[in-house]
C-alpha cells in the first residue's frame, strides 16, 4: 500500500510563491507517476501536474504552466509543486497523487491509484 504525505501549504499574499512536497512511502515499486490536483468549495477537482519517471516525463495544466513547476528527488521519492506568481484563485486544497501508468498526459483522477490527504493552500488579496 502507497502512503502519501503532503507538506508545504499555507497561507501567502496575492503574488507570492510556495512549494509542496508529497513523499512517497510503501509499494512504491510499481509506481511510475506523482501527479498533483486541487480542489476549490464548489469546483470540480483539477488537474495540476504530473511527472512521470524514466525517463523523466513532465506535464501541465495549459492554464497553470508557466507558473508552476513540478520536480522530484527520486532517491527519497518526495516530488515537489513550487507554485510561483500565486493568485487568489488559486487558493485550494492540493492533494498528491500515485500512479502505476507512465507517460504525458495523465490527467485523469480516474488513472491515478493511491492519493494524499491534501494540504490546504490559501491566497489572500
Amino acid at each position: 500500500q502507497v502512503q502519501l504525505v503532503e507538506s508545504g501549504g499555507g497561507l501567502v499574499q496575492d503574488g507570492g510563491s510556495l512549494s509542496l512536497s508529497c513523499a512517497a512511502s510503501g509499494g512504491t515499486s510499481n509506481i511510475h507517476t506523482l501527479g498533483w490536483f486541487r480542489q476549490s468549495p464548489g469546483k470540480e477537482s483539477e488537474f495540476v501536474a504530473h511527472i512521470s519517471w524514466y525517463p523523466s516525463v513532465k506535464d501541465y495544466s495549459d492554464s497553470l504552466k508557466g507558473r508552476f513547476t513540478i520536480s522530484m528527488d527520486n532517491a527519497k521519492n518526495t516530488v515537489f509543486l513550487q507554485m510561483n506568481s500565486l493568485k487568489p484563485e488559486d487558493t485550494a486544497v492540493y492533494y498528491c497523487a500515485a500512479s502505476r501508468l507512465y507517460g504525458m498526459g495523465i490527467r485523469e483522477r480516474e488513472r491515478y491509484d493511491y492519493w494524499g490527504q491534501g494540504t490546504q493552500v490559501t491566497i489572500s488579496s
